[in-house]
């Protein structure tokens, strides 16, 4: 029975390790430069016990985008519930995709556009982020940094469209994530900030020039 559980747990740690090493690899590098080889070389390991535990890099890439979505995702639910104001919130978010665009090559939002497994697992969490996004949006009214004679449902479909226009033009590979923050998010967002909340976002932006 022990060695059983010391094989689970084995194999656990080594499924988890295959996520990591082979995201920042895909991160890298862009999805279609890496090869299935490429991970088990990396690894140290044969391609026969890869494809025992990923019978394909597309199984593999979906787990790994899934994974550290929910990451991400988690870290800033964390941080909203322990800020005391959504100010905060919003900055953490734009610092941890900043952050992350930085180290990820271009290549690798464009190749996830050929995966449309991956697609719709996003198009499915953006439509269950949306309500939350919503009552996002109400908490900024009621701290005073959002107006109150704004309609956020709308605003929050803006948001949305937003971000698939950016994927899309995959702007990304022309603009850094800064300027594609400062210049699109940040001013649609300013439009909708209170003047205690644009104040806030304009010291942010002279800070970091």
């Amino acid at each position: 029975m022990q060695e059983i559980k010391n094989i689970s747990t084995y194999r656990q740690s080594l499924k988890d390790k295959i996520l990591e090493t082979s995201m920042k690899m895909f991160q890298e590098k862009g999805i279609r430069a890496v090869k299935m080889d490429d991970i088990a070389n990396r690894l140290s390991i044969s391609k026969r016990t890869l494809y025992e535990i990923y019978d394909d890099k597309e199984r593999l890439l979906f787990e790994g985008v899934k994974k550290f979505h929910n990451i991400k995702n988690e870290q800033i639910k964390e941080v909203s519930i322990n800020s005391s104001n959504v100010m905060d919130v919003i900055l953490y978010a734009y610092k941890q995709h900043v952050e992350s665009f930085r180290h990820t090559n271009p290549m690798f939002y464009s190749d996830m556009e050929k995966y449309p497994k991956i697609l719709k697992y996003f198009d499915q969490e953006n439509e269950d982020a949306h309500a939350q996004f919503v009552d996002f949006l109400h908490r900024g009214v009621a701290e005073g940094f959002f107006r109150d004679d704004v309609n956020y449902e709308i605003v929050a479909c803006m948001f949305d469209v937003l971000g698939k226009f950016i994927m899309s033009r995959m702007l990304y590979q022309h603009y850094t994530m800064e300027e594609i923050m400062s210049n699109i998010v940040f001013v649609s967002l300013r439009g909708i900030c209170t003047q205690r909340g644009a104040d806030i976002l304009d010291r942010f932006l002279e800070d970091k020039q």
